[in-house]
């Protein structure tokens, strides 16, 4: 199976979401009856998506020096402990949707992004690799 998500597209949709991720408690207006996990888990995984994306090697980053591969599995990881979230820190009752949604798709994109190890484990990264003695 071959990856149907660009890495352009994958890149300008990961600012997005880890924006939407930063204000999720605002935005879903959760601020006043949730509070730990359910509240720092979002905020977290949001921040690193945000510094991942910046850092990334695809045409939307802009210091290219996070290797794609990497942000793949970081965003495999992150989806299914987000996903898995309400219930290991026991807030299903009073906040499950944005886990859901924003784990489910750190999952699909960072499965069925072009060059994905999860779809394509052939995938060799171009190194740039120039050792000056």
């Amino acid at each position: 199976m071959k990856g149907f998500i660009s890495t352009k597209t994958y890149g300008f949709l990961n600012y997005v979401v880890a924006l939407l991720m930063i204000s999720t408690l605002w935005t879903f207006g959760g601020t006043i009856h949730v509070g730990g996990a359910a509240l720092f888990l979002p905020l977290i995984i949001g921040w690193l998506q945000l510094i991942m994306a910046i850092f990334a090697k695809n045409e939307m980053g802009f210091i290219k020096q996070f290797p794609m591969v990497m942000h793949n599995v970081g965003d495999v990881i992150m989806g299914s402990f987000l996903f898995c979230s309400p219930w290991v820190y026991a807030f299903s009752d009073r906040m499950v949707l944005p886990q859901l949604v924003f784990g489910a798709y750190l999952l699909i994109v960072g499965c069925f992004t072009k060059g994905s190890p999860f779809i394509n484990p052939q995938v060799e990264e171009d190194h740039d690799v120039s050792y000056n003695a």
